[in-house]
């Protein structure tokens, strides 16, 4: 499936105002946050609406984490526009964001999104309402489940619309129908060679050469904490296990890590299978009658301790990014 379709996205909207967010990518905000998704929304300018009735629709589609281009204060033009491109990519780069979502045909804001996304290789969709060309391929969303949702988002909006029904009745008469597909189109970019992000798509082939490195990784880590747990040092009438300290930190920190770098739950579980196999490989007692983790206190936190570190890392829920 494309981007936009699973629960580790971060995906940024770009809109001109508030209510375009509802009317535009309503259904599709809610879908991905229904999904565990993460979802930032910028708006080119405040409009004319009440503060609150952003509030309320930003709250029905369950987006907390949006924003306001900042009015201009005397600068150039020339400065605004540079503070906009700065803007745009800082938050791409700290949400590690998956894919941006333009929702206007507002030229400055348009021309700062594709620049933000090609210095951070993030994909780039248009809304199909602004979309100028007919013969560009377009990706439906299914927003069925979400369409109660985007309603009510909508009618949070009484001073721009009224919601009728499936449909919504501007001040000059015209009804806009309310669907359960929202439409885009993929107008780029391409990722920026040297910079990894979690948007560029891999191939299979550099799919399963990562989780093979993930699972050796793994193993390795499992082998050599295993071969330093039993060390100790003997301070006064203190012995301290620091070898057991080293391995657990070691492992942990290598789980913990794949998981903020990599954002990919396959890959963290791979390492940890490699990590966990190779630990119990090495409590078996061998032929000769050796084992290297023997029974006692260090063993048992050894055997246990990255089973649930391992689990948690796996687990943990993806937090929204924060600016």
């Amino acid at each position: 499936m494309m981007v936009m379709s699973g629960s580790d996205e971060r995906v940024v909207f770009v809109l001109a105002r508030p209510g375009d967010e509802s009317l535009m990518t309503g259904g599709t905000i809610a879908r991905l946050r229904s999904e565990g998704s993460a979802v930032a929304v910028l708006f080119g300018q405040a409009g004319t609406e009440d503060p609150s009735a952003t509030r309320a629709a930003l709250t029905e589609l369950d987006v907390n984490d949006w924003m306001i281009v900042p009015a201009a204060s005397g600068r150039s033009i020339e400065d605004e526009d540079r503070d906009l491109d700065l803007l745009l990519v800082d938050m791409l780069t700290e949400m590690r964001a998956t894919a941006v979502v333009i929702g206007t045909d507002d030229d400055r804001l348009k021309s700062a999104s594709l620049l933000a996304a090609e210095k951070t290789g993030t994909p780039v969709f248009l809304s199909r309402r602004v979309a100028a060309d007919v013969n560009q391929r377009v990706t439906a969303i299914d927003v069925s489940d979400q369409i109660d949702t985007k309603l009510r988002a909508l009618a949070a909006y009484p001073g721009r619309w009224s919601v009728i029904d499936h449909a919504v009745r501007q001040p000059d008469g015209t009804l806009l129908a309310v669907s359960g597909t929202e439409a885009f189109v993929q107008i780029g970019a391409a990722p920026v060679a040297g910079i990894p992000t979690a948007s560029a798509s891999s191939s299979p082939l550099e799919r399963v050469g990562g989780g093979v490195l993930a699972l050796v990784l793994g193993g390795l880590f499992g082998l050599l904490g295993t071969l330093a747990h039993q060390a100790t040092i003997t301070i006064g009438s203190l012995e301290i296990p620091y070898g057991l300290i080293l391995a657990l930190v070691a492992t942990s920190a290598l789980l913990i890590g794949l998981r903020m770098v990599l954002h990919d739950r396959l890959m963290v579980l791979l390492c940890a299978i490699g990590m966990l196999g190779s630990i119990f490989l090495f409590s078996l007692r061998s032929t000769g009658g050796s084992v290297l983790i023997p029974e006692g206190m260090s063993g048992m936190i050894w055997t246990i301790v990255p089973t649930l570190v391992a689990a948690l890392v796996i687990a943990w829920p993806k937090l929204p990014a924060k600016r």
